[in-house]
């Protein structure tokens, strides 16, 4: 059963500028480490898109989740890992997986699928919450 689906799409040149303007205090209160080492392998455009991508995908499963950032969720309860053949997943914490746990039925597991992609000037992220 679907529990939330989320969309989001993100203009790259917006972050390229909010970067600009804040720098590492911005990355790190977004960004986990690893989403910023992932990024920070690139040059500067590929390295927004990468962001872009990561920021829409932690935009579509609050949305999936149905809380928006805030009171129970931060950006840095999503997290937006690789597996080993490249494709993106979501690992949730803190608030972020507080919620999933609540909206599971009768204790079933939950699946988190993603879909990122860009298309300069844009990026887009779609999330599937699933019981399972």
């Amino acid at each position: 059963m679907i529990i939330g689906i989320g969309i989001d799409l993100c203009r790259i040149t917006r972050i390229e500028e909010i970067i600009d303007r804040f720098g590492d205090s911005f990355l790190e209160r977004v960004f986990s480490k690893e989403e910023r080492d992932y990024a920070d392998q690139f040059n500067f455009k590929l390295r927004a898109a990468a962001y872009a991508k990561r920021w829409a995908a932690k935009e579509a499963c609050a949305k999936a989740l149905g809380t928006g950032f805030g009171k129970h969720v931060s950006f840095q309860d999503i997290v937006v890992l690789r597996n080993q053949a490249g494709a993106p997943s979501l690992k949730l914490t803190g608030g972020a997986l507080a919620v999933l746990k609540e909206k599971t039925q009768n204790n079933a597991q939950a699946k988190a699928f993603l879909s990122l992609t860009d298309d300069p000037p844009f990026a887009m992220a779609q999330v599937i919450l699933e019981n399972i």
